[in-house]
């Protein structure tokens, strides 16, 4: 068993070793926090090591990822008499770890949480950090806490539920990832795309680890992991209404792509380097058609994105691999060049 003890993540095969947590911590009442998809595909892997518990549904998908959709979950933790010493296990994706952290986070100032993540994109990121909350008024993540849970369990077998595209989704932060560490992990990681083993995983979240523990609140060095998401968010918020909806990982990547542009006009990063990695990203996870996204719109969506101060647009951007810049203010001319810049990829 592979482990990042200081953040309690254990990264397992045996689904013995749930067992052997719960027979070593004892809770008063237990609760699993399920969407119609983990409740299909997941709840059976793990329902027969936990000995008793009541469970909560909500909506799956980003849309509901709400305020509404944390009422069900308040309301059936008091329904059900759940106290200070009941524990909430979130088995899902991003969406059910941040919404479930949030929610256990708040409920009675706070009861005992476990994310069991059963997406790539939650083991490698959402369920890590201590970040979580909701969406509100349509703009990402834009309520919520810092607070770690109690542990996380990372277990490979999840990846067999996923689709081509969640596992790509997943895949994009994990490339986000490498570029944060060097070239090497970079190259490494293109080639073992379609044969990820718990190693892979487990150092994918440990680069991410190694800048979380120096600033977990995310007053400098974190925001380096925002590479990619302050276009790559407001993409993903305009195609929630959407008929042809972007997963997270896919609008990283055309975030990620407009944020190399962004870098090279600002940073004067090396135009080589810059079209190397596009072209790699481009094969690998193709184009996505953003035509009917109107940059007014987009540009609406980052000017509210919590990396901002002082009405500054700031960005975290790439010097080189394994170096990067945050707090960077770019202009809304070249935002708007980046954006066109992708669109005219095709």
């Amino acid at each position: 068993m592979l482990e990042i003890s200081e953040l309690n993540v254990y990264f397992i095969d045996d689904f013995n070793y749930l067992k052997f947590f719960f027979k070593n911590n004892k809770y008063s009442k237990i609760f699993i926090l399920v969407d119609k998809n983990t409740n299909k595909y997941c709840l059976h892997l793990i329902e027969k090591y936990i000995n008793e518990f009541k469970l909560i549904k909500i909506k799956d998908g980003e849309e509901n990822k709400n305020i509404d959709s944390c009422n069900i979950i308040w309301n059936n933790l008091i329904k059900n008499n759940a106290d200070r010493k009941s524990l909430l296990i979130n088995l899902g994706g991003g969406i059910i770890t941040d919404i479930g952290s949030f929610c256990a986070s708040t409920y009675k100032r706070g009861i005992d949480f476990i994310n069991i993540p059963t997406t790539l994109l939650a083991q490698v990121d959402a369920s890590i950090g201590g970040k979580c909350g909701i969406n509100f008024k349509n703009i990402k993540n834009s309520i919520g806490l810092f607070v770690n849970p109690r542990c996380v369990f990372i277990i490979k077998d999840f990846l067999q539920t996923l689709s081509k595209r969640e596992y790509n989704s997943g895949f994009a932060e994990m490339i986000k990832h490498s570029l944060l560490k060097s070239k090497n992990d970079f190259e490494d990681l293109l080639i073992k795309y379609s044969n990820l083993t718990i190693v892979d995983i487990y150092n994918s979240v440990k680069i991410k680890y190694e800048i979380v523990k120096k600033d977990y609140k995310e007053n400098g060095l974190r925001k380096i992991l925002n590479f990619g998401h302050t276009i790559g968010h407001a993409i993903e918020t305009l195609s929630i209404n959407k008929k042809n909806r972007l997963l997270h990982g896919e609008a990283l990547i055309i975030g990620i792509i407009c944020e190399l542009y962004i870098s090279h006009k600002v940073l004067d990063t090396d135009i080589n380097l810059i079209n190397y990695i596009i072209y790699k990203l481009i094969k690998m996870f193709g184009y996505f058609d953003i035509n009917s996204y109107s940059i007014k719109e987009i540009l609406e969506i980052i000017k509210n994105d919590k990396k901002n101060f002082y009405e500054n647009i700031n960005f975290s951007l790439m010097k080189d691999i394994g170096n990067f810049a945050y707090d960077i203010n770019v202009p809304e001319k070249i935002i708007k060049e980046s954006i066109n810049y992708y669109k005219n990829l095709n």
